[in-house]
């Protein structure tokens, strides 16, 4: 196996399978404790819902959403190497015929998806310090691409910031730390009472 991470599928039907990861720091595997807290957080609402994984590295969050239940999950990845490999994991787990892998930046994947359908999870793991979060919040604050009651889930560095959160119309419904990231857990202000 590739990379310096050892990365697998924690439960569900591609259970203990392991994951091919990039090789060096382009991407940043959720270790498996942090993806064991996430997945516990959101069990309930996981069975039969549609993911979205956006800066999706290795897709070792929606392949681990789609184990444990998920119907479909798209995956965003821009680094042509990181989409390979997402694709490998996915033919690796028996998962493909649920998935959709895009290629692309992610905020034109959100504008190619907008229209076409709505998901109840949208994570994302966007590299930190770019801000990328906040523009990828933008948009979704005025697409349908976020389900009703949706939840955005977003893995950032524990000094991001989310202040324009509620300008932009979303309620801080959960926050989780961790040592050196934490889970930001978001909904549309208008779905969170």
């Amino acid at each position: 196996m590739r990379g310096r991470f050892i990365m697998r599928v924690i439960a569900g039907t591609a259970r203990r399978l392991r994951l091919k990861t990039l090789e060096g720091l382009e991407t940043r595997p959720t270790t498996d404790r942090i993806k064991e807290t996430l997945f516990n957080m959101i069990a309930d609402g996981l069975f039969g819902c549609s993911f979205l994984d956006l800066f999706a590295g290795s897709g070792g969050i929606g392949i681990e959403a789609l184990s444990r239940g998920a119907k479909r999950a798209v995956f965003v990845e821009k680094n042509p190497k990181a989409c390979a490999c997402v694709r490998e994991n996915l033919a690796h787990t028996k998962l493909s015929a649920q998935a959709e892998t895009m290629q692309a930046d992610a905020l034109d994947a959100l504008a190619r998806l907008s229209g076409r359908e709505s998901f109840d999870y949208i994570y994302m793991d966007p590299p930190y310090g770019k801000e990328l979060e906040k523009k990828a919040l933008a948009f979704l604050a005025d697409s349908s691409l976020l389900a009703e009651d949706g939840v955005i889930i977003i893995e950032a560095s524990l000094d991001t910031a989310f202040d324009d959160a509620e300008k932009l119309g979303y309620s801080i419904i959960k926050n989780k730390c961790y040592k050196t990231n934490k889970h930001v857990f978001l909904k549309r202000t208008d779905a969170s009472a």
